[in-house]
């Protein structure tokens, strides 16, 4: 009898909302504190700790209902267990659902380095791919290398950099930190509209995410997401947008990190997925093709997910690339999947075959 293919899910802990502050020295060399990554003290549920419990239930449910044998290990600052587990149950693919180490962004591309060098099979992205995309500036710089229209953008390394005869850009602009994902760092207040406001919001990034801080040229526009299965033939999933349309009035039009995980917020009660986007075909046929350029650029495998702002006048603008995008069963990525005929199983039912055509 074939024995059943073993798949270890390997994830991160679920972030503290109320871990302890960092200490940093500041570019000034003034010691100052900050919250570095995802934790806030804000009473609302913050949906970013429960939501890699679920996601890893529902993909190990799904994956036992698929026939295969599935152990779960959870990734601590004890990267040494991490090897020890997969030394040990050497298993025949590792589902990658790990993030972060210890609420550190960067971490993600190491812990598929340990894969590569331990020589697993695993899903979706390598480390280098998950690099480039998670350095937003290595990845705008990319994307206009190979003609790709970005919004325009400066790179503030010290907050002593911002001087207002240099600033290139036109108002409004918004300020991210450069090395985050799943818009931590974004609020209301990311968009400003004067100088005086973008050296407030270029310090704060610093004080708070000790990291340099990205400016971009708001898109005052539509916000869409492409989402990506496959590799060889790779399916361009149904356009999913982002409706800002019951946000409060004093709200900026942007998926701020209380818009996308803390239920309960005007941001998140203001904040909606609908899919599919209301597109003419040329536009929709126009702004796949650009996806799936991205995806190609970047080395993306088995899923991922292109987001875009459309401005009024129909031009897009890539904002970023997400490989190994959250597949939560409310996510974005599967309610491209579900428009297009997909269930749960199904999505990553194909994940693994895709990773395992690739590696086995």
């Amino acid at each position: 009898m074939r024995r059943k293919l073993h798949v270890a899910i390997v994830h991160n802990e679920p972030e503290s909302p109320n871990r302890p502050v960092k200490k940093f020295v500041s570019p000034s060399g003034v010691l100052q504190e900050g919250v570095n990554g995802r934790g806030s003290a804000e009473a609302a549920i913050d949906l970013s700790e429960v939501a890699v419990l679920q996601e890893v239930e529902k993909v190990q449910a799904s994956l036992a209902d698929l026939g295969y044998e599935v152990t779960t290990f959870t990734v601590t600052e004890d990267i040494l267990g991490l090897v020890s587990f997969l030394t040990k149950e050497k298993p025949d693919l590792v589902f990658n659902l790990c993030e972060s180490i210890g609420n550190v962004s960067i971490h993600e591309m190491h812990v598929a380095g340990i894969y590569e060098i331990l020589g697993l099979c695993y899903t979706g992205a390598g480390p280098l791919t998950m690099g480039l995309a998670l350095n937003k500036v290595r990845a705008k710089e990319l994307l206009l290398y190979h003609g790709i229209t970005t919004p325009a953008y400066v790179c503030y390394r010290t907050p002593n950099q911002v001087v207002e005869d240099d600033f290139p850009l036109r108002f409004p602009v918004i300020v991210k930190p450069s090395m985050e994902d799943a818009s931590i760092g974004i609020g209301p207040d990311s968009v400003v509209d004067s100088f005086g406001a973008l050296k407030k919001r270029v310090k704060a990034v610093f004080q708070q995410h000790d990291q340099a801080a990205l400016v971009e040229e708001y898109i005052d526009g539509r916000e869409l997401n492409i989402s990506i299965l496959g590799n060889r033939r790779p399916i361009i999933l149904p356009i999913s947008e982002i409706d800002f349309s019951t946000l409060p009035a004093d709200h900026p039009k942007i998926l701020t990190y209380d818009g996308k995980w803390k239920k309960g917020t005007p941001a998140y009660d203001g904040t909606k997925g609908v899919c599919p986007a209301p597109l003419s075909l040329s536009l929709e046929a126009k702004l796949k093709e650009i996806a799936l350029k991205v995806y190609r650029t970047f080395g993306c495998r088995d899923y991922a997910r292109v987001d875009f702002r459309l401005s009024p006048e129909d031009t897009p603008y890539v904002l970023e690339v997400n490989p190994n995008p959250d597949i939560s069963d409310d996510a974005g990525f599967m309610r491209s999947s579900r428009e297009y005929g997909l269930t749960y199983s199904d999505v990553i039912e194909r994940i693994v075959e895709y990773a395992l055509e690739r590696n086995c």
